[in-house]
């Protein structure tokens, strides 16, 4: 009996270490980090993506401030303003950013005809990959317009939005920051604008406030894929 006794207790015992293990393992796959590297599980991810530049001062900016905090975020670049800043374009590219296109002049894709938003599109492309000498995979269609007759022209991704704080117009940095941070959930894509300074400043605060809370920033590509 005594022989019994210890034997059930050694079993219990063993139960009780393996399921305490693993739990730590779980809790190890849950962790979070600012890198959005895709080594754990995450609960908390979302993309935080810029429009309308690239601007060398504000982007620059901005750049600086992803980069202390270990942030990759995607930019939707406008042609013509990636064709007078190369460099920035570069820069982002060699810092692990994903680009995207924004048409080369901002146009409404879906108030014009086929073959000249097929040409926005195309020369905005032709500008990013000479650039960075690679292929543009994603597409966000000024003001969200656009058409599946367009899309079979340029075999790209659109790319919209799920949170939008129209920070460009107003330059209340508290504003735009609130109306992003009390509305964020998992898997949302935050639309902010990389030409504005309150806008920069905006969005390094909901960088700051939403890490605080065990979010991570990934690119909108990591996003489609999980």
């Amino acid at each position: 009996m005594i022989i019994l006794f210890f034997l059930i207790m050694a079993i219990g015992a063993f139960i009780i270490i393996g399921f305490l293990t693993k739990t730590d393992n779980v809790n190890e796959l849950k962790k979070t980090d600012a890198s959005g590297g895709n080594d754990y599980m995450y609960d908390r991810i979302v993309a935080i993506t810029f429009d309308d530049g690239p601007c060398s001062r504000t982007t620059n900016r901005l750049l600086d401030g992803l980069k202390e905090r270990n942030v990759k975020a995607t930019f939707f670049l406008v042609g013509e303003n990636a064709e007078s800043n190369e460099k920035v374009v570069k820069r982002m590219y060699e810092e692990g950013h994903l680009i995207g296109n924004h048409t080369y002049s901002h146009i409404k894709l879906d108030e014009c005809n086929i073959s000249s938003a097929v040409g926005e599109i195309n020369k905005t492309n032709e500008i990013i990959k000479s650039i960075t000498g690679e292929d543009v995979k994603y597409i966000r269609p000024p003001y969200g317009a656009y058409s599946d007759k367009l899309l079979s022209h340029v075999n790209m991704t659109p790319v919209l939005w799920s949170i939008d704080p129209d920070d460009w117009a107003t330059t209340d940095t508290a504003y735009v920051v609130k109306n992003v941070v009390y509305k964020v959930k998992n898997g949302d894509i935050i639309l902010l604008h990389d030409i504005y300074d309150s806008s920069v400043e905006a969005a390094l605060e909901i960088i700051d406030r939403l890490s605080s809370k065990g979010f991570v920033f990934v690119t909108v590509d990591q996003l489609m894929l999980d």
